[in-house]
């Protein structure tokens, strides 16, 4: 059986014993009936993992690292993916493939077009719940760094800010463009910029255009938004990362 890989956010050292979060203990305990003495592997996003014992089972599971691993799988590209909010499990699935697919970072963003209207506490818990979907995709992967997930802003805001920092190219998916992703030089680093359900609005993709977004399109289809980050981010992979 595949050895389960469990995230925790406490700092990692050898021979330490420390209680897993109720999440993880219910999960270990109550779905995969594990028992004292079995093993799981323990990360926290800093890099590697380590190999732990279980050493208490109960309402609160208890394990004891017992070897580091300095492994990873991260990619050799940076991409840096800026999403439009979509409508419930759409997101979640952008984001769950996005970082099966290596990207870096997560910018969700509020567009003109979106469906979701977030504010207040239901955007702080929608927030804690799309890091809990980017903290599962990585225990299934294998991946021991998290992708930052970033605040999600206002797309203008978002655009304006990075004007100041054009060290990478900045590409916006615009089914209108003459440019083709699998046409464009090769980079280390990508900011991709994604619409929501009903696209981006005229203004929206001038107003990136504007602050030097260069426009890309995914060929003669219209791709539904979370088809297209995925299909994008799996070209950048397969051209220049790690596919």
């Amino acid at each position: 059986m595949r050895i389960p890989r469990i995230y925790t956010d406490s700092p990692l050292s050898l021979q330490q014993e420390l209680p897993l979060s109720p999440q993880a203990s219910r999960h270990i305990a109550a779905v995969l009936r594990l028992q004292v003495e079995d093993e799981i592997n323990l990360f926290n996003g800093q890099g590697g993992q380590y190999s732990a014992k279980i050493s208490r089972i109960g309402k609160t599971v208890k394990v004891k690292t017992v070897r580091f691993e300095n492994q990873g799988c991260e990619s050799p590209l940076q991409i840096h993916l800026a999403q439009a909010i979509s409508k419930g499990d759409r997101m979640d699935y952008t984001l769950q493939k996005s970082v099966e697919l290596g990207v870096s970072s997560i910018q969700p963003l509020f567009s003109r077009r979106s469906v979701v209207k977030l504010k207040g506490s239901r955007l702080e818990k929608r927030q804690q719940h799309w890091q809990e979907v980017i903290i599962s995709a990585c225990e299934q992967c294998g991946r021991n760094r998290l992708p930052e997930l970033k605040q999600a802003l206002n797309l203008e805001q978002w655009v304006q800010h990075c004007q100041a920092s054009q060290s990478h190219p900045h590409l916006i998916l615009d089914p209108i463009a003459n440019e083709k992703l699998s046409q464009c030089a090769q980079h280390q680093q990508q900011t991709l910029l994604v619409g929501p359900e009903g696209g981006l609005s005229k203004e929206e993709i001038q107003l990136a255009q504007l602050h030097q977004f260069k426009g890309i399109s995914m060929g003669p289809r219209i791709l539904r938004t979370e088809t297209a980050a995925l299909v994008a981010l799996t070209i950048l992979q397969a051209r220049w990362g790690d596919l």
